[in-house]
């Protein structure tokens, strides 16, 4: 589940250990589906172990451990990973533990329930190659309407489809797109090439604003209480939820019932009266 919001939420809960040293990396015994982990652990424990943490980044959905090497370690959650400074949820689903140097944050820790997570080391090359502009879209905080419309008004996919395109824009995903689309007034069935100027304006100032909220109250923690901040406690926004995940509850804004659709086999929420469906 963790979308931008949750993953900035980790990111930020890791910068106590920016410019501490790596002192030893260990991958955890675990019943369940084993992670993707490259390079394989022996290898990756030879190029951290020494190196110091420059910088804790983001990259769409994942969170990026700078090293003062320039190799950077890749966390991609998934739908239920967590990057922790705390004692885990459940100590049964460690993947990985990484010690490093200092006297409070001594480790950081990456779980993962399910074991759909990715943890690789990039070199810079490896980096810029797999993750740059070329594989994803520019950041979902920083993406304008010109941008969303130089990429998207052609288009003839649903706007809410279009939005969970990774290559489009980066770390939006299923729970953020209906928000944004609520406060945007814009129907998610709605195509790309109808939306107007003022739509992607809208849209735009939309996604930003409400990922900004979203971080602010550090994610959601959904019913299934997955995901956890980095000190293994529940986000707040989950409370604010417009539309999502509240099939048949009234409109926050005009009260009527919001309706739920599937969309690429995914739910998504709305409501009909502030969301219309115009004729195309």
């Amino acid at each position: 589940m963790p979308e931008l919001p949750e993953v900035e939420t980790m990111r930020r809960g890791l910068l106590p250990i920016v410019g501490r040293q790596v002192v030893d990396v260990l991958k955890l015994p675990c019943p369940r589906k084993p992670i993707a982990v490259t390079p394989r652990i022996d290898r990756l424990r030879r190029r951290m172990v020494g190196q110091t943490i420059e910088a804790i980044d983001r990259v769409g959905k994942r969170v990026v451990v700078v090293l003062a090497s320039g190799d950077r370690l890749v966390i991609e959650p998934r739908m239920t990973g967590l990057v922790l400074v705390a004692d885990p949820p459940d100590p049964m689903y460690l993947r990985l533990r990484f010690d490093v140097s200092g006297k409070r944050y001594k480790s950081f820790y990456y779980w993962d329930r399910r074991g759909l997570g990715k943890v690789r080391l990039y070199s810079p090359a490896e980096f810029a190659k797999e993750l740059g502009p070329e594989k994803l879209g520019p950041d979902a905080l920083v993406m304008t309407a010109e941008e969303y419309r130089a990429r998207l008004s052609k288009s003839k996919r649903a706007i809410k489809v279009a939005l969970l395109d990774q290559k489009v824009v980066a770390g939006i995903g299923n729970l953020y797109a209906a928000e944004l689309l609520h406060v945007a007034g814009i129907h998610p069935e709605k195509a790309c090439h109808r939306l107007t100027r003022d739509q992607w304006r809208r849209m735009a100032d939309a996604a930003v604003a409400v990922l900004e909220e979203a971080i602010r109250y550090e994610g959601s923690t959904l019913g299934d209480g997955t995901y956890r901040n980095a000190l293994n406690q529940d986000g707040g926004y989950q409370n604010l939820h417009r539309v999502y995940g509240r099939e048949g509850l009234p409109c926050p804004q005009c009260g009527a019932a919001i309706k739920r659709i599937v969309q690429a086999q995914r739910s998504t929420f709305f409501c009909a009266a502030c969301q219309r469906k115009r004729p195309t």
